[in-house]
């Protein structure tokens, strides 16, 4: 968590797609608060790969959202490269081409994943569950 102006507290969510569309359902899904017992979100938009490897590698990312149907690098791979290389991985979800998939994001070794067409309240729901106060 990031702390802001004194007491007020962020948790920074990196949404990677290559496809805009796609990072806009996913912010616009979760808005800001998704749950009154979190605090409000800010959101880190990435579009490449190497860009998100740089902002986990830097630190600071509480959640990480990866599409595993971007192109030229899934969300998939990508999610196991940073488990792979991380010491300090953040919670990933990966967005999956379809429920089926499910068997990819746990070899990804994703924490959690929600099927296209993104569905507001699953992914909310999900989104919640992993940034739980432990």
């Amino acid at each position: 968590m990031t702390e802001t102006a004194g007491h007020d507290v962020a948790l920074r969510v990196l949404v990677y797609s290559n496809d805009a569309t796609t990072r806009g359902r996913v912010m616009s899904a979760l808005g800001t608060r998704p749950h009154p017992d979190l605090p409000r979100l800010d959101y880190v938009e990435v579009a490449t790969a190497p860009v998100v490897v740089e902002h986990m590698d830097a630190g600071g990312i509480d959640l990480a959202i990866l599409d595993g149907e971007a192109a030229p690098t899934g969300g998939l791979g990508l999610a196991k490269q940073l488990r792979d290389e991380l010491d300090r991985c953040p919670p990933l979800l990966v967005l999956i081409g379809r429920a089926d998939d499910r068997w990819l994001a746990d070899w990804s070794r994703a924490d959690a994943s929600v099927p296209h067409p993104i569905d507001p309240l699953r992914l909310r729901d999900t989104v919640n569950a992993l940034l739980a106060p432990a």
